[in-house]
């Protein structure tokens, strides 16, 4: 008999529902994260249902025969494929037989990282604390997404919404991070 699995911030519930109404935090573990390198993503596309980013630094999204689907640009050539959990096989078969003979390839990635969603009025600004990327809305409008450092953590970070911003975080890392979240916040927080 399996054990189920315990997600990563599990244990944090009760301290990140704590940084409301400065920050709303929320974990969705256990997502379906394929990485994926190619030089002709077109094929990959049409199997998918969704497209690929066709400019640097962003992300696309979109529902395909797997549900919904976001597809981020990490590098030249390189894109990371996220949908809900336990999506993993079947779409890396599918984009596998769409690769076909060309040099590319697909690599199930979903232990790797866990997924924290930020949201609120203060959700770049608490991020301005640890990263180094200008996150103002000029300059990161939604539809962005990079690889960057947070705390001196690697993320990637999608900005999902006008107040929204979502994490890809090292399962390791995603307590640290937590932590650092939780101090990050406390001059946004109401005084008790």
């Amino acid at each position: 008999m399996t054990a189920d699995p315990i997600s990563p911030l599990s244990g944090w519930t009760d301290r990140l529902a704590a940084l409301a109404p400065a920050l709303d935090v929320a974990e969705r573990p256990f997502r379906t994260q394929l990485t994926v390198r190619t030089s002709d993503p077109g094929a990959l596309a049409a199997a998918l249902g969704v497209e690929f980013p066709a400019a640097a630094c962003t992300f696309t999204a979109g529902t395909g025969p797997f549900g919904a689907v976001e597809v981020l640009w990490l590098g030249p050539d390189e894109f990371l494929v996220v949908a809900a959990p336990d999506r993993q096989v079947q779409i890396e078969e599918v984009l596998r037989g769409a690769l076909g003979a060309a040099r590319g390839s697909v690599v199930d990635t979903s232990a790797q990282r866990t997924t924290v969603v930020l949201q609120g009025p203060r959700v770049r600004d608490v991020l301005a604390h640890g990263c180094a990327v200008d996150l103002h809305p000029a300059a990161a409008p939604v539809g962005t997404c990079v690889q960057t450092l947070l705390a001196r953590t690697g993320i990637v970070l999608q900005v999902t919404g006008p107040d929204q911003v979502t994490l890809l975080v090292r399962s390791s890392f995603a307590e640290y991070l937590a932590a650092w979240l939780s101090d990050a916040c406390v001059e946004y927080l109401p005084v008790p």
